[in-house]
């Protein structure tokens, strides 16, 4: 069984920050790409930020230049820095990882049970 477990939401500020950690455990053989989604309520989910194993990274329009993500490969880890946050990005954050279970497997996609991150004004 694959698990993804984030943290590091909160409640914040606006114009604050916040790094939001999400490190993936179990039966993993490679992770080829994590990223974030988030859902504001009332909202569709929507994409983030991704980033591949080799380190190519993709970020929503709305969060260019305020938010980073990361990735520590060894730890199975990915990391979003949010920062100048904006009451606009409260909501949910999920993260997600496509992944390997054995060499010869399938790719699968794996979600993470959400973290609140909350921007008041």
């Amino acid at each position: 069984q694959v698990q993804l477990v984030e943290s590091g939401g909160g409640l914040v500020q606006a114009g604050g920050s916040l790094r939001l950690s999400c490190a993936a455990s179990g039966s993993i053989f490679s992770i080829t790409l994590m990223g974030w989604y988030r859902q504001a309520p009332g909202k569709q989910r929507e994409l983030v930020a991704t980033i591949t194993s080799s380190g190519s990274t993709n970020h929503a329009d709305s969060v260019k230049g305020r938010f980073t993500i990361s990735r520590d490969n060894a730890k199975n880890t990915v990391y979003l820095q949010m920062n100048s946050l904006k009451p606009e990005d409260t909501a949910v954050y999920y993260c997600n990882a496509i992944l390997k279970m054995t060499s010869d497997g399938a790719l699968k996609n794996y979600w993470g049970q959400g973290t609140q991150v909350a921007v008041s004004s």
